[in-house]
């Protein structure tokens, strides 16, 4: 069967988005008229694994038919920030405070989410990205995202449920950052860059397609800021010791002493808010970090 074959499937087999629908008073978040009304509204469920079945491994190399921008200048992201961005399409001025903001953080390969989901709240004001090859991976975590955000806007303004920022600044895009990170990002415009539990590609033939290689350093380096953090966690100490010694060689990255990071909360959240940091928890497996801050430019 040929991948796109494969990804329809899994697109078909993506479960339900909506259990049932409310009629609600919501003052919608669009650019349109800013009243109150009535209006139904779908109850989002949240989704469930089990619907959205998906290889673990894709073949980076391959054309996935996926979209990106010819620059970051031409990326409308009001599709995935809507209240920070605003619809182009649409012929009304921007909301105060909109188009001002940039994506900072970025998570390669987020699987299903749970770094983005962890770190939204704990820093509301800041854009995270995650970016996901898998097409029905990437669909669970946009359903997860979506149920999270509805759920929260639903909530009574005393709710303790709610949470400062209510996930609007959190976001999911199928992308191959292998190829076309510096697509989506500016020079310098990230902070943070986030490889947790990548695919370790044992074998020698296949190490070409390991996240960290000595030319896709280049590309993460350009997209990083000088003094922002890029984080690597795995439970395989070969991959480890990999991406450690392609970070230490490369002139624009330092290596970060775990010392330094100890009481850092987020990398506490990468250790151990993704599935495969949580599953690594369960089976008292090892984790290895590395962190390294992106260097000054030599020019400066």
């Amino acid at each position: 069967m040929s991948k796109r074959t494969h990804d329809q499937v899994d697109e078909m087999e993506a479960g339900p988005s909506t259990s049932s629908t409310i009629t609600t008073s919501l003052t919608p978040s669009t650019n349109g008229v800013g009243a109150a009304e009535e209006v139904t509204v779908g109850l989002l469920k949240v989704p469930q694994k089990r619907f959205y079945r998906q290889r673990a491994h894709a073949n980076v190399f391959v054309d996935h038919e996926l979209d990106y921008p010819k620059s970051p200048a031409e990326m409308d992201w009001s599709f995935y920030y809507p209240k920070y961005f605003s619809n182009p399409d649409q012929q009304v001025e921007p909301l105060e405070g909109q188009n001002v903001k940039k994506v900072e953080w970025a998570d390669v390969g987020c699987g299903f989410g749970g770094l983005l989901m962890a770190l939204a709240p704990m820093f509301p004001d800041t854009l995270m990205l995650g970016m996901e090859i898998r097409m029905s991976v990437t669909k669970y975590v946009t359903d997860r995202i979506a149920a999270t955000r509805q759920h929260q806007s639903l909530l009574p303004s005393e709710s303790t449920e709610r949470v400062k920022g209510q996930y609007e600044n959190v976001s999911v895009i199928r992308a191959n950052a292998m190829k076309h990170i510096a697509n989506f990002f500016e020079k310098g415009q990230l902070s943070k860059i986030f490889f947790l539990f990548p695919d370790p590609h044992f074998k020698n033939r296949k190490q070409k397609a390991r996240i960290i290689t000595p030319g896709l350093l280049a590309e993460y380096a350009y997209v990083l800021q000088p003094g922002g953090i890029l984080y690597t966690v795995t439970d395989v100490k070969d991959l480890h010791e990999w991406m450690a010694l392609h970070l230490n060689n490369h002139p624009l990255f330092i290596p970060i002493p775990n010392s330094e990071l100890e009481n850092d909360p987020i990398l506490e959240a990468a250790r151990t808010s993704t599935e495969e940091g949580q599953k690594v928890e369960r089976n008292k497996g090892d984790k290895w970090v590395a962190c390294f801050r992106r260097a000054p430019n030599p020019e400066d």
